[in-house]
């Protein structure tokens, strides 16, 4: 009994840091699940929400549906993901407003050593592995570098924005919010919908990231399954290519309305993307960055360590 609620307190604590990746800009939440070795293991639980549970549910078998769907695992990592979000998003804003460039440098360390913790799982590299390792990184390059669409409120194009917003979320190295600002929604949905509630654009979007969810949880286990070594390989392909959001030096460029004006966030203005730039002289400042890069890299060594005593 005792052991099972170390466990699950540990489940707690990896959603809990999930939750803070999602909030911060341009970090996957499913980086952090695979890193901290979760990520199959929450997407088998996810995809187990199928017929079968339903007959279980519906017969009152209650003890084989929480134990065929993974339930208090799910539990133990979602609260952690909710608890993380609500107490850190108040803490990140304050931190990326005021020592924004040592934040991003610590995340930057984190996301650079998970590279190669997470590619090191890869038991086999080849030309079938290197290949989608390639295709990886450029596909999450190319995303950086995008355009955002124009704002579409219609019900078919919002299911779609539920459908690559919750599938991008649980993806290592693409952002879900990042995802939607470039499909033109992430003010529609987000901003407006949220805070007004209004139901006619979250509904459709709940439609799709539920479908999303739970379709893309099966396609996912079955690749994963199939080709471990080459999903593997894509997956720290996305985190490679992801970096250069969390590049620590860069100057934000904010999203305007058609008539230039800033578009406001609860009174703040909203990233829409960032140009990079390299630090012309070695002061205290990039010094101290530095050190963070490195911390992030020794944070996520001992997390590895830790984790293979565990096993």
């Amino acid at each position: 009994m005792h052991s099972k609620i170390i466990h699950h307190l540990l489940f707690f604590f990896k959603g809990f840091a999930m939750g803070a990746a999602n909030v911060i800009p341009g970090v996957s939440g499913g980086t952090i699940a695979l890193i901290t070795g979760i990520f199959e293991r929450l997407i088998d639980a996810i995809k187990s929400f199928n017929g079968t549970a339903f007959r279980l549910l519906i017969k009152g078998k209650i003890k084989e549906f929480i134990q065929y769907t993974d339930l208090f695992f799910l539990l133990s990592v979602f609260v952690g993901m909710v608890v993380s979000i609500v107490t850190l998003a108040r803490l990140l804003a304050f931190l990326f407003d005021s020592y924004p460039i040592y934040i991003w440098a610590f995340f930057f360390g984190l996301i650079f050593a998970s590279v190669y913790f997470v590619g090191k799982t890869i038991t086999r590299w080849n030309i079938s592995v290197i290949i989608p390792f390639i295709i990886g990184t450029a596909l999450a390059l190319s995303v950086t570098f995008l355009t955002p669409a124009t704002q579409n409120d219609s019900f078919f194009y919002l299911v779609i924005c539920g459908v690559v917003g919750i599938c991008s979320m649980i993806l290592p190295g693409l952002s879900g919010s990042f995802i939607l600002i470039l499909m033109g929604n992430y003010e529609l949905v987000m901003i407006k919908a949220v805070n007004e509630m209004n139901i006619s654009i979250l509904f459709p979007v709940l439609i799709g990231a539920v479908a999303g969810l739970v379709l893309f949880s099966h396609i996912l286990s079955w690749i994963y399954k199939k080709f471990k070594n080459q999903t593997i390989a894509i997956l720290t392909g996305f985190i490679l290519g992801s970096l250069s959001i969390l590049w620590p030096w860069k100057n934000e460029i904010y999203r305007v309305n058609q008539a230039g004006d800033f578009i406001l966030n609860n009174g703040e203005k909203i990233v829409q993307s960032y140009s990079l730039y390299i630090p012309k002289s070695l002061n205290v400042e990039v010094g101290v960055a530095i050190g963070f890069i490195i911390l992030g890299i020794l944070s996520i060594a001992m997390i590895e360590k830790f984790a293979q005593v565990k096993k």
